[in-house]
């Protein structure tokens, strides 16, 4: 394994935890912003996690990786519907964003044994 995901949500989470200890209604805004980002509409919450995973990979942001990933596992979407939106962003990325799509399938398959 590249990485261990559980571990980098976990970290992160603890290190969040203690930045929403410090700045309470910053904190407190974006999680009711990524709340309503996230609801149900013409879009379902799997396919918007989705979006939110294939942006991390665009960005190369390893943290965003790790909690998409788990979330897109979450909300149950198949390795297949995974597949297809690694192969997106491997086309409008090139190569960083074929490394990164790959670590996101490691992330996925860590989170949804």
């Amino acid at each position: 394994m590249h990485k261990d995901w559980q571990k980098t949500t976990q970290d992160l989470s603890a290190l969040m935890q203690d930045i929403g200890k410090n700045i309470p209604d910053v904190t407190k805004g974006f999680s009711q912003m990524a709340k309503s980002a996230n609801q149900d509409g013409a879009l379902s919450h799997k396919h918007k996690e989705l979006m939110a995973l294939a942006i991390g990979i665009s960005i190369r942001c390893d943290g965003c990786i790790a909690f998409h990933a788990k979330a897109v596992a979450e909300l149950g979407a198949t390795r297949e519907e995974l597949m297809e939106m690694l192969g997106v962003c491997i086309y409008m990325g090139g190569g960083p964003s074929f490394t990164y799509a790959a670590q996101a399938l490691e992330a996925f398959d860590s989170f949804n044994k």
